[in-house]
């Protein structure tokens, strides 16, 4: 094979990199840049992740098998307990869920004043389901210095408590101890880089801290921004609260720093590194335990309404599980559950904190919808009966383009909704004109799960990617799958034909773009490499 650059050819003269080290080096590099073609994925094994919280204060309370039932339909991989329910816990066996336990504020004075207590909370709490449940994280007492400030001066003495109980049993490296903290003990939040923490409270934080950062333990940060938004009596836009987009002159700007602020979440939590950064700790990373918006509230919550519970939510969850980071640190993985699964409607709190679930808990069908294009397999729950497929997100421009190109080429699927001009071809990227193409062949190939596939880069979705103009056909799902779950393709069922539904035209395709693609992507990125070497 001549790879030509230029006058330069690969097998060039001029060439050092033809003795036989060099060769070597040659094979060593193909083989690298191959298998980083060929494992993409795996990177996104370290991203954040979206849990939820779950409360029982309900006039319905759903079974722990109902509860497991709906987080697996659901692929929620991370739940938050107020509590150490037995019954949940039992039923969250062998489901691989990452589970945080909770001890309640009303346990708090036992723990935190006898070593013996602790030791035997974590061997009826914790150690009593592990293995089989996947315990990692106890939350000790909840917002504990702002609703519960008797409690106070025990609660680091509770945290040690249970960490060396957790030493003792070989579980402190699996479980981390933290506790929650409501956005109030942060004063003078905005801009950001001014907040610090209520000196009242230092005398405390200081050694939580230090917990903390000798543990490899987190921070734990409610951030109501519903709550902070009301109270700013307009200052606040609602679409800065909303994670909507913002004009450049809506964009905020820390003075201090020129970190540009786009949403209302960001800031909060960058307030909360900035605070502890003024104790000097800069090593600490944070943990959203609680974050949401309301359905509905009184007469007063205007903007507690479905349609912006499901915008904030919808957002949030692509905010977070896309890694975004906040401006201060970009990229960083902010954890966060959301509150909560279902409305919390005996709760001694004010309309609006009864109404954060997204689950109904009498029939654990959503309240309203999420839109969730574009935010992985967690929570695509519009519970329509409807499949499209679309491209799968975070594969590189480069592999969808040459699957798109296939797609409206030898795959004749419509393409013409995505020519400029037309009601689709807006917005011009390689990722929306891939979803329109790939979404056409799978409907021409009546919606079977192997018609959604071009080597992985595709993935069906009852979550309506249409917009404006631009209309997605769309197909039943003949299966009955109606939970609204994101199927992958590693694990969607296959039709019951002999050919498990691959058309031919597919069959074509993956023959065409399995790895030998990737190797002749790779062997171009080896001639880019020894063009340049050449010229050394």
């Amino acid at each position: 094979m001549m790879c030509e650059l230029g006058s330069q050819s690969w097998y060039s003269t001029k060439m050092t990199m033809r003795r036989p080290f060099a060769e070597l080096s040659l094979v060593a590099l193909f083989l690298g840049l191959y298998y980083t073609i060929f494992f993409r994925y795996t990177a996104a094994e370290g991203s954040a992740f979206v849990g939820f919280n779950f409360g029982t204060q309900l006039s319905v309370v759903p079974s722990p098998p109902q509860v497991v039932s709906l987080l697996k339909i659901q692929q929620i991989t991370h739940l938050r307990l107020y509590d150490a329910d037995s019954s949940m816990l039992r039923a969250l066996a062998g489901t691989g869920i990452q589970v945080m336990v909770t001890v309640p504020n009303t346990q708090l004075l036992s723990v935190g004043q006898s070593n013996a207590s602790a030791v035997n909370w974590v061997k009826n709490n914790v150690i009593a389901y592990i293995p089989a449940t996947n315990i990692t994280g106890i939350c000790v007492g909840t917002e504990v210095l702002t609703t519960d400030p008797n409690a106070a001066l025990v609660l680091v003495p509770a945290m040690n408590f249970l960490h060396t109980a957790l030493v003792a049993a070989k579980l402190d490296s699996q479980i981390k101890i933290s506790t929650t903290h409501a956005p109030e003990i942060i004063l003078d939040s905005f801009p950001p880089s001014q907040a610090f923490f209520n000196n009242s409270w230092n005398g405390i934080l200081k050694p939580m801290l230090d917990f903390l950062a000798r543990t490899g333990s987190y921070f734990m940060l409610n951030v109501y921004t519903y709550d902070i938004y009301k109270a700013s009596n307009g200052v606040i836009l609602l679409d800065y609260a909303l994670f909507n987009p913002l004009s450049s002159s809506q964009v905020v700007v820390d003075s201090n720093t020129l970190l540009s602020y786009s949403n209302l979440f960001d800031a909060v939590v960058d307030s909360a590194f900035f605070a502890m950064a003024r104790l000097n700790y800069t090593n600490i990373s944070i943990v959203v335990t609680e974050t949401g918006w309301p359905s509905q509230g009184d007469s007063t919550d205007t903007d507690a309404t479905m349609d912006n519970a499901s915008t904030y939510n919808s957002n949030l969850i692509r905010h977070i599980v896309n890694t975004t980071g906040t401006p201060k640190h970009p990229k960083e993985a902010i954890n966060t559950y959301i509150f909560e699964l279902f409305s919390e409607d005996l709760k001694t709190a004010s309309p609006t904190m009864k109404n954060y679930g997204l689950f109904n808990s009498s029939n654990m069908k959503p309240l309203y919808l999420l839109r969730l294009t574009g935010s992985g397999p967690l929570l695509a729950n519009d519970t329509t009966d409807r499949l499209y497929c679309v491209a799968k997100p975070g594969v590189d421009d480069d592999f969808l383009q040459i699957a798109l190109d296939w797609a409206c080429g030898p795959g004749r699927a419509d393409c013409l909704g995505i020519q400029p001009g037309k009601e689709c071809y807006e917005p011009n990227t390689v990722a929306a004109h891939a979803s329109y193409a790939f979404n056409s062949y799978f409907q021409q190939n009546k919606a079977v799960d192997s018609s959604c596939d071009f080597n992985g880069d595709a993935i069906i979705t009852t979550t309506n990617p249409s917009y404006g103009s631009c209309v997605y056909p769309v197909s039943r799902n003949s299966s009955g799958n109606a939970n609204g779950t994101i199927f992958t393709n590693a694990t969607s069922p296959t039709s019951d034909n002999g050919s498990n539904g691959t058309s031919a035209a597919a069959t074509d395709y993956l023959a065409l773009s399995s790895p030998h693609i990737h190797i002749l992507l790779t062997l171009v990125s080896l001639c880019i490499v020894i063009g340049g070497t050449s010229k050394l």
